[in-house]
């Protein structure tokens, strides 16, 4: 295949990759979006996937085809959505395995008490040899950057090994790590705003949200008020500017004005995260904290069992829709659909519940 190639004008600046956290981490893609993802223009060898910068995989899959040579081997290597080409190097040890002058060798002189130290190493090395030895149909384990020869999108290893999992275990695990490393990392488009002189801006909203962020996580509180929070949001407010002269007027709004609409802004950010809700809407503000709240994580955890019951529900489970819908006739109208999915993740993450498939959900 030839390698597609992006815009550049689409590109993030290379200089700012390393700030995505995808680009220095081995990315657990499907094969599928290995073969599918887009070359960059600046550098080349690095690839894009919804605009994160990635040139290094870690993929787990069934071998189907076998190539071996002098110093490596080439494994056809299929996780169920596509076939790539697995270069996998030799090192010494595979190299040595057909020389029968340094496979083996005389009982130690020095073994003591029927420990042959000589055997033991031979144990040992026919261990690491079958661990990097495979034939066409085990599980095959591979991380290494992704690279393109003769048009084609292969694998140069830096790691690899067999999987033993007689009863599939480590590809049920996998298979469930995947597709929550998609929805909250992958599918996320990598996102920069650069100011004028090329650096990043500083946001004072995203420190604001981190800030309750870390009071929430901090405090364990279940719930707050905008006051509770405020004097947090003190440092963030720049100061009047105290070199004016008395005749000078300072335009603009006042200190505390810019702290009441950060504030406002940074709570409305979290409600749209799902981090907060508002129970009732009231002239008191009362914040409720989605993963702290006992009483919604019940309701959810009621809805679900007693509708996984019916019949309409009891082979797939419940849909995400229909559980918000029922949260929002006997909890509150202003759960969020992100504020469910938190509560989902959570419940699942204490087996609670247990997700049959994309967004349907069932008690055990």
């Amino acid at each position: 295949m030839q390698a597609a190639t992006m815009d550049p004008a689409e590109e993030p600046p290379s200089m700012l990759w390393g700030l995505d956290p995808i680009f220095s981490a081995f990315a657990k893609l499907y094969v599928r979006d290995i073969l599918q993802m887009t070359e960059s223009t600046q550098v080349p060898g690095i690839y894009f996937y919804n605009s994160h910068p990635i040139y290094k995989v870690d993929v787990l899959g069934t071998v189907v085809c076998k190539r071996e040579r002098e110093d490596f081997f080439c494994y056809g290597v299929d996780d169920g959505t596509g076939v790539i080409n697995c270069l996998c190097w030799k090192n010494d040890l595979l190299k040595e395995a057909g020389d029968p002058t340094k496979s083996g060798g005389k009982p130690s002189d020095g073994a003591l008490g029927g420990l042959n130290p000589v055997a033991e190493l031979e144990k040992l090395r026919q261990a690491q040899l079958s661990r990097c030895h495979l034939e066409i149909g085990e599980l095959l384990r591979v991380r290494g950057p992704v690279k393109t020869s003769r048009q084609q999108r292969e694998i140069s290893a830096s790691v690899y090994y067999k999987v033993n999992d007689p009863v599939m275990a480590g590809q049920i695990a996998w298979m469930m790590e995947v597709p929550q490393l998609y929805r909250q990392c992958y599918d996320k488009p990598f996102k920069l705003q650069p100011n004028a002189t090329g650096s990043l801006a500083i946001n004072p909203l995203s420190k604001a949200t981190n800030i309750i962020k870390d009071f929430v996580k901090q405090k364990s509180v279940s719930r707050f008020r905008p006051y509770d929070v405020q004097d947090l949001l003190q440092p963030l407010i720049p100061s009047q500017h105290q070199t004016a002269s008395a005749d000078q007027t300072v335009a603009g709004p006042s200190s505390c004005q810019q702290l009441r609409h950060l504030l406002k802004e940074a709570l409305q950010v979290l409600q749209d995260e799902g981090i907060v809700y508002r129970k009732v809407k009231s002239q008191d503000e009362v914040y409720h904290v989605t993963a702290e709240d006992k009483d919604l994580l019940l309701a959810v955890k009621d809805i679900i069992r007693e509708d996984s019951r019916r019949e309409k529900y009891s082979e797939k489970g419940c849909h995400i829709l229909h559980i918000l819908s029922a949260v929002r006739q006997r909890h509150s109208l202003n759960v969020s659909k992100a504020a469910l999915e938190l509560v989902l993740k959570s419940l699942e993450c204490n087996s609670d519940i247990v997700s049959t498939s994309d967004n349907h959900y069932t008690v055990f």
